[in-house]
């Protein structure tokens, strides 16, 4: 027996803060988050701004960690 089940964003980001998300790949972005992905890579979105996005999808934060890691 299995049992599925989603957890929402809020419990995700409390996860997140409290280091307890062990996902080993990141999930896909949507358009936007690889719009602001590429934004902040590329040195056009300021480090404030950025905590800001990484607060709300904590999830870009893992993808920029396993882009870094890569190069």
């Amino acid at each position: 027996m299995s049992i599925h089940f989603t957890v929402a964003g809020l419990t995700r980001n409390l996860f997140h803060s409290l280091g307890l998300d062990h996902e080993r790949v990141p999930r896909r972005l949507d358009h936007e988050q690889r719009l602001l992905l590429e934004c902040y890579l590329a040195g056009q979105i300021p480090e404030s701004a950025w905590s800001d996005y990484v607060f709300e999808m904590p999830e870009l934060a893992r993808h920029v960690e396993a882009r870094r890691s890569r190069h």
